[in-house]
């Protein structure tokens, strides 16, 4: 973990703190060692630092590619963003996310691949669960609240004194994962799985 990743990470933890009221939960759940995907709801582009600010470890995320260019893009790369086609999953970007995981690093992935547009849970898509059968990881389900209303699609500044919750859930092991391998679509079928995980987190 560099010191400009961990920078950021207390930086957004306080700000969280200060202005949110943040709350984590569920932290016995987080692997220490392993690699592993966290698998959480989509509500706002708060979402990523709010997951990973309390996390001990090198966590890496998604950002769309077109962000990668001038002074952002170099900010983006050193918070371990890895650039991805939204239109689809190219063998370079699938590279990248399987030298991630082999390195022994989680990667942040949000099964309903885009953000929900009325702060409820949506339909996963078959990305994630085509992730977790050729990783071969286990997936850690997480559930945000709050971060909707704070700046979720259409809104311009963030609601401050909103408060913001995240809660991981149990751990669903790679055993369990590749059971599910056996099913017909096992890839739709693993995505459903880690989407009813993150609905029965409280």
């Amino acid at each position: 973990m560099s010191c400009f990743y961990r920078f950021a990470q207390l930086f957004s933890y306080f700000y969280f703190k200060i202005f949110h009221r943040f709350e984590v939960k569920g932290m016995n759940n987080v692997p220490l060692a392993e690699s592993f995907i966290l698998a959480s709801n989509h509500l706002s582009f708060i979402d990523p630092p709010a997951l990973g600010c309390k996390l001990p470890r090198n966590l890496h995320y998604f950002a769309r590619d077109s962000l990668f260019r001038g002074p952002l893009g170099f900010l983006i790369r050193r918070l371990n963003s890895i650039p991805v086609n939204r239109d689809r999953l190219d063998l370079k970007t699938y590279r990248m996310v399987l030298s991630v995981l082999d390195d022994g690093n989680p990667l942040l992935v949000f099964p309903e691949g885009t953000r929900s547009r009325d702060g409820r849970l949506s339909t996963p898509q078959k990305g994630i669960g085509f992730l977790v059968a050729k990783s071969g990881v286990s997936v850690l389900p997480a559930r945000i609240e709050g971060s909707f209303e704070i700046l979720g699609p259409g809104r311009r500044f963030p609601y401050l004194g909103k408060k913001l919750k995240v809660t991981y859930g149990r751990l669903l092991s790679s055993e369990e994962m590749k059971l599910l391998e056996e099913a017909e679509n096992p890839h739709q079928k693993i995505a459903e799985r880690i989407m009813s995980a993150i609905r029965e987190i409280e």
